[in-house]
């Protein structure tokens, strides 16, 4: 893997210091070559915290990293001081108003969502697959942010590389399960070989953003599955019948 760190930056996010990072310019080997950052990897643990250092150095240099452990959820945690890697809270989004700390949000197909109010000094990242924002997430990080002093039409939102719709085919279950839950949902899937459909998370996501009030959207399209070089991807590794995957960062901080 080439030495650089890649930098997704968000024109929606402006000056908040903030980076969709991909698989660039990590320490990590073999299936997880390059700036693997899941703790729940096999991989190298010297390699991980290193690759962790390497993306704090490259968004917010000096900021102390905040990340969950990532259950799928629609739960949003605030946090006023960084907690120990060991003892991470359930939970699949984060927001703050305290300087110093980055939120970060580990990806590895799902929906990376950064958010940030800098009026209000107030920021927040979601994990947003499709059952965390089934569920909710997105107006989970919103509401928690507005208890801190945001203000939806102030809030600046970007969804960062997950896995685009050609490559995510889900079956006919899944497709109902949305579709039950609101007909509008249909717009998010497209017919596939029978009994399949292809589905846009990114378009869901950008949605369920719109719906929520969130003044600006930016959806970057950036898909993790046809991108091998540059991104980490669940489904790929399991499509390639591999035993492990590695997980991107995507991060932001108040500056």
């Amino acid at each position: 893997m080439t030495d650089a760190v890649e930098i997704n930056r968000a024109e929606a996010l402006g000056g908040v210091p903030h980076g969709f990072l991909g698989r660039r310019g990590g320490v990590s080997e073999g299936m997880l070559a390059g700036l693997n950052v899941g703790l729940g990897s096999d991989d190298d643990r010297q390699a991980i915290a290193e690759n962790r250092r390497r993306a704090v150095e490259a968004v917010a240099p000096g900021a102390r990293l905040v990340t969950l452990h990532q259950v799928h959820s629609a739960k949003a945690v605030t946090v006023t001081s960084p907690w120990p890697d060991d003892a991470r809270p359930q939970a699949d989004a984060v927001v703050t108003d305290r300087p110093g700390l980055l939120l970060g949000i580990l990806t590895a197909d799902c929906a990376p969502v950064l958010f940030a109010d800098p009026d209000a000094g107030v920021i927040g990242a979601a994990h947003a697959g499709w059952k965390g924002a089934f569920g909710g997430v997105i107006a989970a990080t919103v509401e928690a942010m507005e208890r801190l002093g945001a203000k939806r039409s102030r809030i600046a939102a970007a969804i960062g590389p997950c896995i685009a719709r050609a490559s995510y085919e889900v079956d006919h279950g899944f497709r109902r399960r949305f579709a039950d839950a609101d007909p509008e949902n249909e717009r998010f899937f497209a017919d596939g070989r029978p009994g399949h459909a292809w589905f846009d998370l990114e378009g869901f996501n950008a949605a369920a953003l719109a719906a929520a009030g969130i003044g600006r959207v930016e959806a970057m399209g950036l898909d993790t599955y046809s991108a091998p070089d540059r991104f980490f991807s669940f489904r790929r590794a399991t499509h390639r019948g591999e035993a492990d995957y590695g997980r991107q960062l995507s991060a932001i901080a108040l500056p």
